[in-house]
């Protein structure tokens, strides 16, 4: 089975001391290439020589709404700036993680729209996949993607709307991003909507270190799990785990150039 991480944070701390060895048993497993998502100008230089160190691992760069106080406008700057530097270098695949969380209530939802607009413009400027994180904000999003239209679109990561919501994102060009979440037997809503969506629309993932699937809850996510979750995910969508498979990798090559 040939598989594509397209979410992960390899270059949290949680990792440091096995990382050789994850990445060695996840190509082991099938694990042909992994993204690797910066959150905050802090850790851009420590994804990007992740990405430059090993072949199988591709490099995002974003500024993520969870860590919005941590945010500065001179970041914003510096993100175009990587993001000018290393155009037109394989080893950068997207802009991301960025985009809106509605969840967590002390999180200004001005400041987010904001740094949303101007990380969305980059993608638009630089033709660049945007990894979209969405939480209970999914039509703030759509709109502001209809605005912007960009051309590469990209990814919803730890897709959990609704079918009506997918079909928006659908429409919109953009691939939704399917882990741990769905291996949950009471994410009802979540496996019901799972079951209808078309193949060419859905890309697997881990967002290792976290979410976790149900075959290894409590635990330190890893795209080692991705075999188990995209079984996991095939049968709720009634499908031969071989076939999603094939349609991730198929989806994510495309969407990445790769």
């Amino acid at each position: 089975m040939r598989l594509i991480d397209t979410h992960t944070h390899l270059d949290f701390p949680d990792f440091d001391a096995d990382r050789p060895r994850l990445l060695a048993n996840a190509a082991a497993r099938g694990l042909e290439r992994m993204v690797v998502l910066g959150v905050y100008q802090a850790n851009f230089q420590r994804v990007w020589e992740l990405a430059c160190a090993e072949p199988r691992l591709f490099a995002a760069l974003g500024l993520h709404p969870v860590y919005l106080d941590q945010h500065r406008p001179e970041h914003l700057v510096q993100l175009r700036e990587w993001l000018e530097r290393l155009r037109d270098n394989p080893r950068l695949c997207a802009v991301g993680e960025f985009g809106l969380d509605y969840y967590l209530a002390d999180l200004d939802k001005t400041r987010q729209q904001a740094l949303f607009e101007a990380q969305l413009q980059m993608a638009c400027d630089f033709e660049l996949p945007a990894l979209l994180h969405v939480r209970r904000s999914h039509a703030q999003v759509i709109a502001t993607l209809k605005r912007y239209k960009p051309a590469r679109a990209g990814v919803i990561h730890a897709f959990a709307g609704s079918y009506e919501e997918a079909r928006e994102y659908i429409k919109l060009g953009f691939l939704l991003g399917l882990g741990g979440a769905g291996t949950w037997p009471q994410a009802l809503r979540l496996r019901k909507t799972l079951a209808r969506l078309p193949l060419d629309s859905v890309v697997l993932e881990t967002d290792a270190p976290d979410m976790a699937p149900a075959m290894y809850p409590g635990v330190r996510n890893s795209p080692e799990h991705l075999p188990e979750i995209a079984t996991a995910l095939a049968h709720v969508m009634e499908l031969d785990v071989e076939v999603l498979a094939q349609a991730s990798t198929r989806n994510a090559c495309t969407l990445f150039g790769w």
